[in-house]
């Protein structure tokens, strides 16, 4: 049986040279052979270990009755999904968790528009102040979480804070002692605040080393075909890095979910835990407050379910790219 050929005209001439083809039916082979995975046999035993035995270990707990007396060496028996009943059919849960989806699609917005429109920022100024602008951009990037925090509830604090003094020494307003943690809805304002600050220079950042990549020539034949910035931005620029903005979001997603130092700090200042908690904080409390590690481990597996789910959405995108 012979082998198909191709015939390709060579570079320079005008013959024709013979390349075979596969044989029909029989899929092509990847190149690399198994050293990719070879490589990545260390770091997926490392994460096995660092990540993969406490999930095991949480979602054994989730299925017994798991309190203070097991801790201390107890056997912990096993009580099915009671953990999961209970949980399921808790009010509060329900509440926190619509509390916590609200809280992270508000910030997921804020950064996403801040970030990119920061990134485009970038793309248009001088060196000298693009790189200012990057250096404070790190800066609030590098500041730990819970440092972060403390310092923004110090400008909003009730008596010494300076926004206080500024809305009322430069605006004119009411806002003699008025207290910003005490309500919900301004509890989450200087949360969203605090959230956003440090999340926006990884969203600029990456948004911009993906605008370097959009080729200047398509961009200025818009320009010279009538296109306005905007339509420049939703046909060109977007579709170009549809898959860093897919990335990003889904970081956002999973980072703002399950956040836990801004809102723990700042319930410590001032708020009011029970209107104010969201899952991170939620399972802290239900674990560590009340002894209920089993429920405690339960409402966790249940926000990994809900995070993989996230991350199954991207990786399927992902390969559907891949395929194309």
């Amino acid at each position: 049986m012979t082998t198909p050929v191709e015939t390709v005209p060579s570079r320079g001439t005008g013959d024709r040279l013979a390349t075979p083809l596969p044989p029909a039916g029989r899929p092509r082979r990847r190149r690399g052979g198994i050293a990719p995975y070879a490589l990545l046999v260390p770091a997926t035993v490392a994460l096995a270990a660092i990540i993969g035995w406490p999930l095991i270990q949480l979602f054994i707990m989730s299925f017994q009755e798991f309190g203070r007396a097991q801790v201390f060496g107890a056997p912990a028996p096993f009580v099915g999904f009671d953990n999961y009943t209970a949980v399921l059919g808790d009010a509060q849960f329900w509440n926190v968790l619509a509390r916590s989806v609200l809280f992270c699609l508000v910030n997921v917005v804020l950064t996403m528009v801040g970030g990119t429109l920061i990134a485009l920022l970038m793309t248009r100024l001088p060196a000298f102040f693009r790189v200012l602008m990057s250096v404070g951009l790190l800066l609030a990037w590098a500041m730990p979480a819970l440092t972060a925090t403390i310092v923004w509830g110090w400008m909003f604090d009730t008596s010494y804070g300076v926004v206080n003094y500024v809305l009322t020494s430069g605006f004119g307003l009411d806002y003699d002692d008025h207290s910003w943690l005490i309500e919900p809805i301004s509890f989450f304002f200087v949360a969203t605040l605090i959230v956003v600050w440090g999340a926006i220079p990884f969203v600029a950042f990456t948004v911009y080393a993906g605008l370097t990549q959009v080729p200047d020539d398509v961009l200025e034949a818009s320009s010279l075909d009538g296109a306005s910035a905007t339509q420049r931005f939703r046909l060109i620029i977007v579709p170009y890095l549809r898959s860093i903005f897919l990335v990003v979001t889904i970081l956002q997603i999973i980072w703002d979910l399950r956040v836990f130092t801004q809102i723990f700090a700042l319930q410590g200042i001032g708020g009011v835990r029970e209107q104010t908690s969201t899952l991170g904080v939620y399972i802290y409390q239900v674990s560590l407050g009340t002894g209920e590690y089993g429920m405690g481990g339960a409402i966790a597996v249940i926000t990994v379910l809900l995070m993989m789910a996230i991350s199954a959405y991207y990786v399927r995108h992902i390969v559907r790219e891949e395929e194309l």
